[in-house]
């Protein structure tokens, strides 16, 4: 009985000093990152990728501040320490498993991020990680983050919409890409065709000595979208679109036109709605129509007799200039190629005397800066 009873314990001890050594991490430091091209210093570099790789829970990270003092005891020199000889000579000195460095490099509109883990007992490269982002400066601790995990193969699905912004040039416009700004300007020109449908239609087809204007029921309109985002959050923003317009012009008719919508589009996946009010300048005269069914304009009664018809106003080449209203619902979707975007939106606005809908398209580049 007590030899199996020593014999459970001597097993006991022996599997919790085994878990012991199994659970040890491998102690790893970090040391700088060259940077070229950007405002971060290698310090500042080797700061993120150590805050980065110490919440995957893989290593146990040496303390900055111990990695300074151990640094400025034995008078080392780590301004150029970045290749794999010097990071195995100072992982000695630090008692270190594992040593990380790498660099972070501007090329044109690119930004190289490279990493590599080096193991100080094989003296070999571990793992490294290169990995290609736009240009994007503000967003460098996001793509060390994005490296880190695809280097170590952990899990990147809470990472997708960051990895598309930051790799994708045909990604829509979103916080992550447009930082630091409250405004998304896709401000562009705009043209379309137009077409009337119902009465309306029926009166601009009239020649002009019945009111008309001898024209056909679709024209083409050109004009000039601005926007203004108010919000932006997740994969949506919401904006006000002011969009002056001329149509008729190929026609021989000026329509000047102004709309004032409020949108609402995805981020991802550039769909958009918009709705508003609309007004504009047109020519309306006082008639009425006969028993008939002839419109008539209400000078043209001379009889000497009051006139037994209803006065009513309505659309008549040979009238006044006066303003019309009316409310658009439009929608539509944004293509993307590079920096360019194209819009293509269809829209309709319903009325008493008939129907307008139509299609626009446009184009813009947006320019980004950056200190």
């Amino acid at each position: 009985m007590k030899t199996k009873l020593k014999l459970t314990i001597v097993t006991s001890l022996i599997l919790i000093f085994n878990l012991n050594l199994f659970a040890q991490k491998p102690r790893l430091s970090v040391l700088n990152l060259d940077s070229q091209g950007l405002q971060y210093t290698p310090k500042q570099l080797g700061n993120l990728v150590r805050m980065e790789i110490e919440k995957l829970d893989k290593f146990e990270v040496m303390d900055r501040y111990d990695v300074a003092y151990l640094i400025e005891k034995h008078e080392l020199k780590i301004d150029n320490c970045y290749g794999k000889i010097c990071l195995v000579e100072i992982g000695k000195i630090l008692k270190s498993d594992k040593m990380m460095s790498g660099s972070v490099e501007l090329y044109g509109d690119k930004i190289i991020l490279s990493l590599r883990l080096v193991d100080v007992k094989t003296e070999k490269i571990e793992k490294a990680k290169v990995k290609e982002f736009l240009k994007y400066p503000n967003e460098i601790k996001t793509m060390i983050r994005i490296a880190m995990y695809e280097m170590f193969e952990i899990p990147t699905d809470e990472l997708a919409n960051q990895i598309k912004s930051l790799t994708n040039e045909e990604q829509y416009e979103n916080k992550i890409i447009n930082p630091n700004q409250n405004k998304l300007n896709l401000s562009g020109p705009r043209l379309g065709l137009t077409y009337f449908h119902g009465d309306i239609a029926k009166i601009i087809t009239k020649p002009k000595n019945e009111g008309g204007y001898d024209v056909l029921p679709y024209m083409f309109m050109f004009g000039y979208q601005f926007e203004v985002q108010y919000l932006n959050s997740g994969n949506f923003q919401a904006l006000f679109e002011f969009l002056p317009t001329v149509t008729g012009v190929d026609q021989g008719l000026l329509l000047p036109n102004l709309s004032i919508l409020l949108g609402f589009r995805h981020n991802v996946r550039g769909w958009e709605i918009a709705l508003g009010p609309t007004a504009g300048l047109t020519k309306k005269a006082k008639g009425y129509y006969t028993e008939d069914g002839q419109w008539h304009l209400e000078k043209d009664w001379d009889n000497g007799t009051p006139n037994p018809f209803y006065i009513e106003e309505k659309l008549d080449s040979r009238g006044d200039i006066t303003y019309h209203t009316g409310f658009v619902f439009a929608f539509g979707k944004s293509f993307k190629s590079g920096r360019m975007n194209y819009p293509l939106n269809a829209f309709i606005i319903p009325a008493k005397s008939g129907i307008r809908f139509g299609l626009t398209f446009g184009f813009n580049a947006k320019n980004k800066q950056y200190n």
